[in-house]
């Protein structure tokens, strides 16, 4: 049982971002809490936006794009959208994601859609436990993790987002809270070879608020310390942890340049085609080849 990390009151600054929530206890040499060996991740999280029109424009700027082979690139549109950016985006740069699934499988259930449909329509993947479903949703860690196990079982890869608010972090709490979320899912899940964790602060979605890469590092370190001492380094070797949380053109490559990071997951940018090829090429001597 990993010990807990107390954290000094941290809040925003004027200059945009959240003061250093440093640990006050001590914790493994980054040399044995090592990075993934798997390919860096970044995915794209288009969320409830889009048109017609600027769907089509999108693909288009991303099919030009260059992307480097050693980097797994996954785009997450709206469900309306999903038939058309598989039949014209670049299946040879680009994977799909659904944004969302259902906690079971194929019946009366209005308005849902089931892991097994996105399956059978070739959709490799689908984000769960993002924060906006837990919070304008009301979905639990536990749905989540059901969810996810759920999701696995019918062939989905699955991104599993935690992440605290900034009260939580604020409050010394966050990494109770990042207990809670990962011990659901490790309760749950049997086999991680097709888990992404993405750590997704919930400060810095859209706020444009943004966690030095220091505190992002110091969170993923965390948390691959935390899924060592739960599920062995024989899963964390390959298990990739990505950040999310404003993450854009200028902050990437800095953020790449951390340990534990392996990879990105990416809202407002991944809207704009040039600054999501950006963000893919911010990868370096990381990307797997």
């Amino acid at each position: 049982m990993l010990a807990k990390r107390s954290l000094r009151t941290a809040g925003c600054r004027s200059s945009n971002a959240v003061a250093p929530a440093r640990l006050t206890t001590s914790r493994r040499p980054l040399d044995v809490v090592c990075a993934s060996n798997a390919k860096f991740f970044v995915g794209g999280n288009w969320k409830c936006n889009g048109s017609v029109a600027s769907v089509r424009t999108l693909v288009d700027e991303l099919n030009s794009g260059s992307v480097p082979s050693g980097v797994e690139v996954v785009c997450a549109p709206p469900f309306i959208y999903i038939d058309y950016v598989m039949q014209h985006l670049d299946k040879d740069k680009y994977q799909l994601s659904a944004q969302n699934c259902w906690i079971s499988g194929n019946g009366a259930y209005t308005g849902e859609v089931s892991a097994e449909q996105l399956h059978d329509f070739g959709v490799p993947w689908v984000i769960l436990g993002h924060s906006e479903r837990r919070s304008l949703c009301g979905e639990s860690n536990a749905t989540v993790a059901k969810k996810t196990a759920h999701a696995l079982a019918a062939g989905l890869g699955v991104i599993a987002c935690v992440g605290e608010t900034l009260d939580q972090r604020n409050s010394g709490s966050m990494f109770q809270v990042l207990d809670g979320q990962m011990q659901a899912l490790v309760d749950e899940v049997k086999d991680w070879s097709k888990v992404v964790i993405a750590y997704e602060p919930v400060w810095a979605i859209g706020t444009g608020v943004v966690a030095t890469p220091e505190q992002a590092q110091e969170v993923h370190a965390y948390l691959r310390q935390f899924c060592q001492s739960k599920l062995g380094f024989g899963v964390t070797d390959t298990l990739r942890i990505i950040y999310g949380g404003s993450v854009n053109d200028a902050n990437c490559k800095e953020l790449a340049l951390m340990e534990d990071i392996d990879g990105f997951l990416v809202g407002g940018a991944s809207l704009k085609g040039s600054s999501f090829v950006t963000i893919c090429n911010a990868a370096g001597p990381k990307a797997r080849r």
